[in-house]
């Protein structure tokens, strides 16, 4: 049996064998700062293995930088020894949702999900603070060493903030902003499916930069578009130093991979210019006028069978095909003779869908917040929240049946509402993974007074009031809609530290190390960091079932099979074994006797050769 790693991959170790695999001859060893021998790839050898130009020290490039960039690349590769723990009593729908609910600061939550989502997310959507010199922006601390900051990481102030507000007179303004986002796009990169997109909501304060970093990180050859949405109609009654309001933001959208990865585009319906006013039994349409002047096109003459009115206009069609038209009721034709004939242009005679320009048009928050009025019983607990109209949009246009969503600055939780509200319209089955750091919330302000203490608790119960609203306005089409979600918490590891830290162990430790898990830790804690460990999808079927007096968890329909209960017999192993599970897996120091250990590996010879089996 092999022990499981209970931690997130160092994605810088895994760069390094990936370059050792390519080239095994530039790999070599050095001796680093605290002369300890290290590896290290050979520049030089590297530079004539590649064959192309290579730039070396300050020579003259072009590039995007800013201080401390190295070390947020630094902290974006970083492993750390986190988990996610579950908690039912929050979620809603527990075994049966395919949704997640993340609380927790997004970088560590993105580390933990990297390996298990890999290449899984179709969409990710993000509105992170716009640095106006008011917001505030993740406190990644870069003074300290990597070390360090691993160690401290998920600590907060002295006042419970993991949030810092970067105001214009700091000195490092634009650095800490392009600090805090670029190790989070960093690891969206890896998260996205191959024909995945992320859409960046921004405005002007950080734009350029944000433009910039998409580049380097997805590559500027994977820019998809810029959308511009209206935030508000006009600029009546406002006044500024410059005569000029400001009503956009920028959706920058950038694919994981251009070449797979196209938006929907639109119906051609009603909002299109479709309609269906004389009940024409061939469906919607709309006028498609004859006449084109100035092209020098025949002029043509039709009449009208029911009036007698004869017309006569430039162009491109034949008489013989408007004599068709006539006798199939296609041609409209005007009361007053002075004007012109259109033809009826059917819905179902198009085969491609309308494309999209970036102009989105108006997306106002204020009807968003009034909805929010309601689902909240009158109450203002959220300000400024992304229009719900606007994120069922992008989804729309993203996400086919049953892909992800990712937001992991998920504020009030809209986008989760929009994947709700757009299921219930298409009777789609798309997911969502909201993510979202437990920001308190203002003592004075009507949501603390309402008794949400933390941002979180408002994201959960707008899903929660939203679902059911959602159900309660549409019974008989919503049956099956899927307005749960599980609720996992970001954590330190389930496995205490001196499990991680064999060299620090000392002879009076030993007697606290017969059992390496912290004593506050549930079985169905452990699962979830297995889960994560082995690539399970969080949102797993999971069924609990007891076996010989052991609870076991079966999850995926025996992908998974897992028990961490004490005193475990052969009779439960050799069950377990019969079940032929894909990994199995339990607590090293659960076994009954010796005798038990002796044989498990026996058993499953006999009965499942094949199961992967670990320990923790």
């Amino acid at each position: 049996m092999d022990k499981l790693r209970m931690q997130t991959a160092n994605k810088a170790d895994e760069n390094f064998r990936k370059l050792a695999a390519m080239f095994p001859n530039a790999v070599t060893e050095t001796i680093n700062e605290n002369g300890e021998v290290v590896r290290a790839i050979d520049k030089d050898v590297l530079m004539q293995e590649i064959a192309c130009t290579v730039l070396d020290g300050n020579e003259e490039r072009y590039q995007f930088t800013w201080p401390d960039k190295k070390k947020s690349v630094l902290l974006a590769n970083a492993p750390i020894n986190k988990t996610l723990r579950p908690c039912r009593e929050e979620s809603v729908d527990f075994d049966t949702t395919e949704n997640l609910y993340i609380e927790g600061d997004n970088l560590e939550v993105l580390k933990l999900l990297q390996e298990t989502y890999l290449g899984k997310i179709k969409m990710i959507y993000i509105d992170p603070p716009y640095n106006t010199g008011n917001d505030f922006v993740y406190e990644d601390d870069f003074a300290q060493s990597t070390d360090e900051y691993l160690a401290n990481s998920g600590q907060y102030d002295e006042d419970g903030n993991r949030m810092v507000q970067n105001t214009e007179s700091n000195g490092r303004f634009h650095t800490d902003w392009l600090n805090m986002i670029y190790p989070r796009l960093r690891i969206s990169k890896d998260l996205l499916a191959d024909n995945g997109v992320i859409l960046v909501s921004i405005n002007a304060y950080e734009s350029e930069n944000m433009k910039k970093i998409c580049n380097e990180i997805f590559g500027a050859n994977n820019f998809v578009c810029r959308f511009g949405w209206e935030t508000k109609k006009a600029a009546q009654g406002m006044t500024t130093a410059n005569m000029v309001v400001d009503n956009q933001e920028s959706i920058y959208a950038y694919a994981k991979n251009i070449s797979n990865f196209k938006f929907r585009g639109l119906d051609r319906n009603e909002e299109n210019g479709f309609s269906n006013p004389d009940n024409d039994p061939r469906g919607l349409w709309k006028r498609q006028y004859l006449q084109r002047l100035g092209q020098g096109l025949p002029v043509r003459t039709i009449k009208d069978p029911k009036t007698g009115n004869v017309f006569s206009f430039e162009t491109p069609y034949t008489q013989e095909k408007l004599d068709r038209w006539i006798a199939e009721g296609r041609i409209i034709f005007p009361s007053d003779p002075s004007k012109y004939p259109a033809r009826k242009e059917f819905l179902n005679e198009y085969e491609n869908k309308q494309q999209l320009v970036t102009s989105l048009g108006l997306y106002a928050t204020k009807a968003t917040t009034e909805k929010l009025y309601d689902i909240f019983d009158g109450k203002k607990v959220f300000t400024n929240p992304k229009p719900d109209t606007l994120l069922r949009f992008l989804i729309q246009q993203c996400l086919f049946d049953d892909e992800i969503v990712l937001d992991y600055f998920s504020g009030s939780a809209t986008t989760a509402h929009a994947v709700m509200q757009l299921n219930a319209e298409d009777k789609g089955h798309r997911k969502f993974i909201m993510v979202q750091l437990p920001e308190a919330t203002e003592e004075k302000s009507e949501a603390h007074k309402a008794g949400y203490k933390t941002i979180c608790e408002i994201g959960k119960e707008r899903i929660r009031r939203a679902g059911r609203k959602i159900k309660e306005d549409s019974p008989l089409t919503t049956q099956d809609l899927d307005t749960g979600f599980r609720v996992l918490k970001c954590d330190t590891s389930n496995m205490k530290e001196v499990y991680y830290n064999p060299a620090e162990y000392e002879a009076s430790l030993f007697s606290h190390l017969e059992d390496n898990i912290k004593e506050d830790r549930t079985p169905e804690d452990l699962l979830f960091q297995v889960m994560l460990d082995l690539g399970v999808l969080l949102s797993g079927k999971i069924e609990e079932t007891t076996i010989a007096g052991k609870k076991v968890f079966n999850v995926e329909d025996n992908y998974l099979i897992a028990c961490f209960d004490s005193n475990v017999t052969e009779e439960t192993i050799k069950a377990i074994a019969k079940q032929k599970p894909y990994y199995f897996v339990m607590r090293d120091s659960s076994m009954a006797n010796d005798s038990v250990a002796t044989n498990f590996d026996q058993i499953f010879a006999t009965y499942s050769p094949d199961t992967v089996r670990k320990v923790l």
